[in-house]
């Protein structure tokens, strides 16, 4: 049985999670959509190796991810979209993982590790115990 005071600092600690990731993915998508792919291709590696249309798209889902990982807590609207949100990405980091491997950069390998890691504690945490409850829809008096 936990006590309240260890659900307060795992509570913080999902958020904070949340709000980093969320971060990262917002930017690193935005970066995607609005650089051009000569100017992205100098500062990132496989952005040479692939269509610009799967740049274009992997900056799409960082985005939407991203922003699925922070909008539906705070809003308590579709809440169950959070750990979605974090699965998914925990997926994206695991092909990121596999076309690092296949094209043998493996410098980029550690960070996507991490990354997925920090998506299934999100996933876990908003699916499960730490969950945040939808609006009803009714006052709250």
């Amino acid at each position: 049985m936990r006590t309240n005071e260890t659900n307060r600092v795992i509570h913080i600690s999902l958020w904070f999670t949340q709000l980093l990731l969320a971060s990262f993915f917002i930017i690193a998508g935005i970066s995607k959509l609005t650089m051009s792919i000569d100017d992205l291709s100098a500062q990132i590696e496989w952005v040479k190796l692939v269509p610009s249309q799967l740049v274009i798209t992997i900056g799409i889902c960082e985005t939407l991810g991203g922003l699925g990982l922070i909008l539906p807590s705070v809003t308590r609207i579709s809440p169950i979209l959070t750990p979605v949100a974090a699965i998914c990405l925990a997926f994206m980091m695991i092909l990121a993982m596999i076309f690092h491997v296949i094209y043998k950069e493996y410098s980029g390998i550690f960070l996507n590790v991490i990354i997925a890691a920090l998506c299934i504690f999100i996933a876990w945490g908003r699916y499960g115990e730490y969950s945040i409850d939808p609006k009803t829809g009714k006052a709250d008096i």
